[in-house]
């Protein structure tokens, strides 16, 4: 399999692996990992919901600031 990627997507890969101290191909497996598991609708749901607040655990504590 060949993934063409645009040479900006190529580059934040780069800058990705390159902070992660890993492999652009490491990287690039770990985000397919993830997308698969987030849209397998056989996955329970508090897997999911557990996947989503990590994800957007930043956003959701600036926005509990805000609030206040």
């Amino acid at each position: 399999m060949t993934l063409r990627l645009t040479a900006s997507e190529t580059e934040a890969l780069r800058r990705r692996a390159r902070a992660e101290h890993r492999s652009m191909q490491e990287v690039a497996k770990r985000a397919l990992d993830e997308y698969m598991d987030a849209h397998d609708p056989s996955a329970p749901l508090d897997v999911l919901l557990d996947w989503q607040l990590t994800r957007y655990a930043g956003a959701l504590e600036q926005l509990g600031r805000w609030r206040d």
